[in-house]
């Protein structure tokens, strides 16, 4: 666990950056072709660890799932054990045991599946037995908590023999990465209705399909916050598409407020710089893997911002309220609980010379907090955390000739 030292550099030239695949995608097409025994032709799947990992799991096939870090990895493959009557162990690293996964096991066993756990109750690691017959066509699940478990649900309900309907209770978070699993399930042949509160898929087959990965608009979000707090410049984003299923497209609208702005071109987005309008308020509730970047952005460019919509980043790689808390204090900036659910960005007033980021084991403290480098020497330590989700994440800051110097 090095430390990457960044050397303060605020004008950027013009710079094409050649983005990483969307793992959110990627996730979620393995999963589906997997359920259709690998018959498709996938293309362009993301570099993430979070990604190989999966691929490597579903190609070998150990009797223990170990899925290290991934929660989406973690989750959708306990349903596609549990769908494809597999006897699995599934486990991961110790952060991931503390994550909740209470909320599908029990929607999986109130379809048939036979699921243990086998140390804390609501939390892997898990045992996984199959499900042998399908007690019911119905389930209800929370709709506030991980839309994680939604997702996997869903991409199982076509295999299941009676189908399913998913009535999701209360608030429904994250509901753009829902639409997203239902969209990519509909480009390999499935139909489902969206009704209220309920989601039905019928008992049907997937078709193989032909089928390229996007861009990551999460991974684009961070060259946005770059360019929003240099002094000038310019950037092209690579392989970004301006009618995307991902719900961190929405960086595009956030980022118009805080001085960036958005042309699409063949092949790509162009950034440019743009007079900052202010950015007041904003719910995060269906893009809350935006939420680091917009505050740290906020922050730097003395935008005081209410933020909503922020409860599931409690039970993220790290709890990301609490880090944000710590790491924006190092640059005088603060999140304050105002009220329940309710933060407030306080923005920097002076900046110290160097600003050192713990990253809690979480891939997006790191490039989060990288924008700083515009206005100070930035140390972020642990830099190799990156790779759960953009690995190349450095090797395109080089690309914007930022200055780097790994230290031990």
């Amino acid at each position: 666990m090095g430390i990457l030292s960044l050397a303060q550099k605020s004008e950027f030239a013009n710079t094409s950056i050649p983005l990483p695949s969307s793992k959110s995608e990627s996730n979620r097409v393995l999963v589906i072709d997997a359920l259709t025994e690998g018959k498709n032709k996938i293309s362009n799947l993301a570099e993430a660890r979070d990604t190989q990992t999966m691929i490597s799991l579903l190609k070998k096939n150990p009797p223990v799932y170990d899925v290290l870090d991934a929660g989406t990895t973690m989750r959708f493959l306990t349903a596609y054990a549990t769908v494809t009557n597999q006897n699995k162990v599934m486990t991961g690293t110790p952060r991931m045991c503390e994550r909740p996964i209470g909320i599908l096991v029990d929607a999986l066993r109130s379809i048939g599946g036979e699921i243990h756990y086998l140390n804390v109750e609501g939390y892997p690691p898990l045992a996984i037995h199959g499900l042998s017959e399908q007690k019911t066509d119905k389930v209800k699940i929370r709709g506030d908590v991980s839309s994680q478990y939604i997702s996997a649900m869903l991409m199982i309900a076509p295999v299941l023999p009676l189908g399913l309907e998913i009535e999701l209770e209360g608030k429904v978070g994250s509901r753009t990465y829902i639409e997203m699993t239902l969209e990519l399930m509909a480009q390999f042949g499935i139909q489902y209705s969206w009704d209220g509160n309920k989601i039905k898929v019928a008992h049907q087959a997937y078709k193989p399909t032909e089928f390229a990965v996007e861009s990551d608009w999460s991974g684009a979000s961070y060259w946005f916050s770059l360019l929003a707090c240099s002094d000038s410049g310019a950037l092209f984003l690579e392989g970004l598409k301006e009618n995307s299923l991902q719900g961190d497209s929405k960086i595009v609208e956030i980022m118009d407020h805080l001085g960036v702005k958005s042309t699409f071109k063949d092949g790509g987005i162009l950034l440019q710089k743009q007079p900052v309008k202010g950015l007041k308020s904003w719910d995060f509730t269906h893009c809350p893997d935006l939420a680091q970047t917009v505050a740290v952005t906020c922050a730097i460019l003395g935008q005081d911002s209410i933020f909503t919509g922020l409860e599931s980043l409690r039970i993220k790689e790290t709890d990301r309220i609490y880090a944000l808390q710590q790491e924006l204090a190092k640059f005088n900036a603060e999140l304050r609980e105002i009220e329940p659910e309710v933060f407030r960005i306080i923005p920097s007033v002076t900046m110290p010379n160097e600003v050192q980021i713990h990253t809690y084991e979480d891939h997006r403290m790191a490039m989060a907090f990288m924008p700083l480098v515009t206005k100070t020497k930035v140390l972020i330590e642990d830099p190799e955390v990156v790779n759960k989700s953009y690995p190349s994440f450095w090797k395109h800051c080089e690309l914007l000739h930022i200055s780097m110097e790994t230290k031990s």
